[in-house]
Order: C-alpha cells, then sequence, then structure tokens
C-alpha cells in the first residue's frame, strides 16, 4: 500500500500567505479612518447628551462640534459638514462623508460613513 501526503505546497503557502497579507494590509489601512468614524460618532453623542437649549443657534453647534472634534483628532470632517436641523426644542444632527484610503499605487478604497440622525431635546 502506497502513502500518499496531502496538504499545501509550497506554491499554495505562498498564494495564501499573499491574501492574508493583503486582507491584513486592507485591514490597517481602513482602521484610522473607522476610528474618526467612531470619534465623530462620539463628538454627536457627546453634543447630544449636554442637551443644548432651544436658544442655541446652529453656528454654535458646529462650533461645538469643532472643538469636541479637535480634541478627538477628527481631520476629514468640520463643523460646516455638520447638518443640523432645528424643531421646536429638537436639535437634529446627522453627518454623512466619503473617506478615500489609498492602498497601492493607483488603488484606493472609498469608504462612506453615514452617522444617522442623532437627536437631542432642549432643556
Amino acid at each position: 500500500m502506497k502513502n500518499k501526503q496531502t496538504g499545501l505546497s509550497l506554491i499554495g503557502v505562498l498564494i495564501v500567505g499573499a491574501i492574508l497579507g493583503f486582507l491584513f494590509l486592507i485591514g490597517m489601512r481602513t482602521v484610522p479612518a473607522v476610528t474618526e468614524y467612531l470619534a465623530v460618532k462620539r463628538v454627536l453623542n457627546a453634543i447630544a447628551e449636554s442637551k443644548p437649549s432651544a436658544d442655541v443657534t446652529v453656528g454654535q453647534i458646529r462650533a461645538d462640534f469643532d472643538k469636541r472634534a479637535y480634541i478627538g483628532d477628527v481631520r476629514s470632517v468640520t463643523g460646516r459638514d455638520l447638518v443640523v436641523v432645528k424643531r421646536g426644542n429638537q436639535i437634529e444632527m446627522s453627518m454623512a462623508y466619503a473617506k478615500r484610503v489609498p492602498i497601492a499605487g493607483n488603488v484606493s478604497l472609498l469608504i462612506d460613513f453615514d452617522t444617522g440622525t442623532v437627536r437631542s431635546s432642549g432643556s
């Protein structure tokens, strides 16, 4: 009886290694964009939890976003990108933006971020 060994050949190992390396590269390149998006969400939630009064202006909310975003090291968006809608005592804030992440050479990954609507009822 002949024993036949099965498994990955050297070429198979190299191909699997290249695929895993490429996935690792994409993961490492997208981590900063995702952490920045999470920081934007934290800033919007912090503004909503601070319960801005009904007489606060849209400019003041955007300035507050800029201050908090500076602390959170957010560089892709500013307060001008923030969509603020006031309805009576309720303030709705949202933000949508795209981030281009370079992968290698002229290949890049475009990620669309949308924070959804964050609501705050005025005090």
